[in-house]
């Protein structure tokens, strides 16, 4: 095969790429409707620098939400302009408690992990969809921790979120501190679902953290948007 034929055959093969996953590619613009690729973790996180863009996103997928307004309190490390309270539409998952704000990069992946990872899994396992989402919060003006010095966690600027457990439509409950060992009634399909979320959760966020990381996230999984760069590293654990 000459060179010329073999280099026309790599233009096809990109060409084939970019028509049926253009996910997978770098430089193809994000859409929240495809499934996740390769590249679509970095490209949500990376909408933290452009809150029009992600809003724009989550209108195209008929996410409906409301925008906070930009919070900046006097420590200088926290607040947020990107804010939103996700109010149903396409994503229509519940949030308990109510009225959860969260940076747009979170409530983007929150709506692709919903429709491509907790709703497919939880039909998988239990033959029911979720209806609610139990979580310990999202912004909280905080250093990693709860530490007095050092980094700043992501909670503080909003970009994360803590997942406690997942409530079906037929009133099952999945814990994350109860139910990841596997013990207990349905606890080996229990198991199987967090971790398959967990897993689903690691192509759609910077960060993913669970009861397999250390003991401070026995009870949760921390999901976070930071913008680690186009090729930065993410953590899955």
């Amino acid at each position: 095969m000459t060179v010329a034929a073999v280099a026309l055959a790599v233009v096809f093969g990109i060409y084939a790429v970019v028509k049926s996953r253009p996910q997978d590619l770098p430089w193809t613009p994000l859409d929240l409707a495809e499934k996740p690729g390769m590249f679509t973790g970095r490209k949500l996180a990376a909408l933290g620098d452009d809150f029009p863009e992600c809003r724009a996103l989550l209108d195209r997928a008929g996410v409906r939400y409301t925008a906070l307004e930009p919070l900046r309190p006097a420590e200088s490390a926290c607040g947020y302009a990107d804010g939103v309270r996700p109010t149903g539409g396409a994503a229509a998952l519940r949030y308990a408690p109510a009225g959860l704000g969260m940076a747009c990069p979170v409530a983007a992946a929150m709506a692709m992990l919903e429709w491509n990872v907790v709703q497919p899994a939880a039909e998988k396992h239990f033959g029911s969809p979720v209806r609610t989402i139990e979580h310990f919060g999202s912004y909280n003006c905080r250093r990693m921790y709860g530490r007095s010095a050092g980094d700043f966690s992501q909670h503080a600027t909003a970009d994360a979120i803590d997942i406690a457990g997942f409530v079906l439509a037929d009133g099952t409950r999945i814990s994350v501190v109860r139910d990841w060992d596997g013990s207990g009634a349905k606890g080996a399909q229990k198991a199987a679902f967090l971790r398959e979320v967990r897993d689903g959760a690691c192509q759609l966020f910077a960060t993913t953290l669970s009861p397999d990381y250390n003991a401070a996230h026995r009870d949760h999984f921390h999901l976070d948007q930071a913008d680690r760069g186009a090729m930065g590293f993410r953590a899955c654990r």
